[in-house]
């Protein structure tokens, strides 16, 4: 770190406890265009919905504004379809085929009941096609035509389908079949499809651009997308409808108002009027009492010159690997205190991938943040000289410590 011992003694002094708190670090003003007002708007109760279970949750920060049964296993009917097409969409980027391979459909997919896409037996069908109908028609007979196509069969998918559920912390979920048609142990959960739409929102973005499409036609028929709030809403710009006798009616959309996406999800109402209904009042609860900031960039230096220790270099900046966002009510970022958490002595050789410290934001007391902290650059170890020299001075400050 240093070959002088006065000065290396004095950089020492910060380092005396084993947690070194380096003072509070400026909460800044969100980069976000966000209505102001002098003192933070009161968030009422949540809002009660006609549904057995419902969630609402930001898209960005994945925080829960308001859940009511979120965790309770429910069939989710064509719900299901978003499994599906996240595989889907997976299996794409992977390179394993593109948009305009060619599916063929077998007498199995021909003749699935329900909602349908109206695909012909023995016939190729382009990818980008079936993803439409499985969006926007909800059609059983591209789903199954895909998840044959990508598994061999529809229970060998369904198999994938529960992986994948896993990998993305689905852990309420159990799916027996890629459609969402009624079977015995095939459950999911509010959250669990909050979890799902939200992963699909961030690493499939093309994909999701195809849940905003309000008509797909096929075999010269037309049929709309059964999401009504794609008409009502023009901050909607996505979701999923699904429908069985046991499971209601249910709908998944995410809408954009200000910068700021939420997610809502709304199983077992009673009604296609009631689910559209019901997915409102939550979007204008989120919308109306929640806002969503950036709260500091990635690279932003948020702590100068900390001492670095057997290093080439005697110092560097810590900062934030990643934009950092915060879902808070409205108006109660003027309440938050940050500070910079660094745990005992800073020592190379460092990476900018490799965390040293944390930040924590507090409000009201109440840690509601902690992000990790990583140096702005590469440092490597000193020679062996200078890495003893700073060893002694470590040993003897412990010493008098």
């Amino acid at each position: 770190m240093t070959n002088n011992p006065a000065i290396g003694a004095l950089l020492l002094l910060s380092l005396l406890a084993p947690i070194v708190l380096a003072g509070p670090v400026p909460v800044p003003t969100p980069t976000q265009v966000i209505p102001a007002s002098t003192a933070s708007a009161p968030v009422p109760a949540p809002v009660e919905l006609a549904a057995k279970a419902w969630i609402l949750i930001d898209a960005h920060t994945g925080t829960v504004l308001t859940e009511h049964n979120a965790d309770e296993p429910l069939p989710p009917a064509s719900l299901t379809k978003l499994v599906t097409d996240y595989l889907i969409a997976g299996e794409m980027a992977a390179g394993k085929f593109t948009k305009d391979t060619r599916i063929p459909i077998s007498v199995n997919a021909w003749r699935m009941g329900g909602s349908r896409m109206y695909v012909q037996e023995g016939t190729e069908v382009p990818v980008e096609d079936l993803l439409r109908g499985i969006i926007v028609q909800s059609g059983n007979d591209a789903t199954v035509a895909m998840a044959e196509y990508i598994a061999g069969t529809e229970d060998a998918f369904a198999q994938l389908m529960n992986q994948r559920a896993q990998q993305l912390g689905m852990t309420n979920s159990h799916f027996v079949n890629a459609t969402g048609w009624p079977a015995e142990g095939h459950l999911t959960t509010a959250r669990d499809l909050s979890i799902l739409f939200r992963a699909t929102i961030h690493e499939y973005p093309e994909n999701y651009r195809l849940y905003s499409e309000k008509y797909f036609e096929y075999n010269g028929i037309k049929q709309p997308n059964r999401n009504l709030l794609l008409w009502r809403d023009s901050t909607v710009d996505g979701g999923k409808t699904g429908h069985t006798e046991e499971a209601g009616f249910c709908l998944v959309v995410s809408a954009v108002r200000e910068n700021m996406r939420l997610i809502a999800v709304v199983m077992g109402t009673n009604s296609v009027e009631a689910r559209a209904r019901e997915t409102q009042k939550l979007l204008a609860y989120g919308f109306r009492f929640y806002e969503t900031a950036r709260m500091y960039q990635a690279g932003e230096v948020l702590q100068a010159d900390v001492p670095v220790w057997f290093g080439k270099a005697d110092k560097v900046n810590l900062t934030v690997a990643e934009d950092i966002y915060l879902t808070l009510p409205r108006n109660a970022q003027k309440d938050l205190k940050a500070t910079v958490v660094v745990d005992g002595a800073v020592e190379a050789p460092l990476s900018p991938t490799q965390p040293v410290g944390r930040l924590q934001v507090e409000q009201g007391g109440a840690v509601v943040l902690t992000v990790p902290l990583v140096p702005d650059r590469e440092v490597a170890e000193a020679g062996w000289f200078a890495r003893l020299w700073d060893h002694v001075v470590l040993f003897l400050t412990g010493l008098f410590s």
